[in-house]
């Protein structure tokens, strides 16, 4: 009697999730990523400014 191999690779599981409208939205705003780069920047020059002091 031989066991028999599933093959499940084609299952919804195994797929990525797909971003929402508001994700997309989010990810592609100029204005929101520039405030997230210079918050970004600001704590790390908290950190560096600390370290030297």
């Amino acid at each position: 009697m031989e066991k028999k191999h599933e093959i499940r690779g084609y299952k919804d599981e195994f797929y990525p999730p797909v971003p929402t409208r508001a994700t997309k939205f989010w990810r592609t705003n100029f204005f929101f990523q520039l405030y997230k780069f210079f918050r970004l920047n600001f704590k790390i020059m908290r950190i560096v400014v600390r370290g030297h002091s």
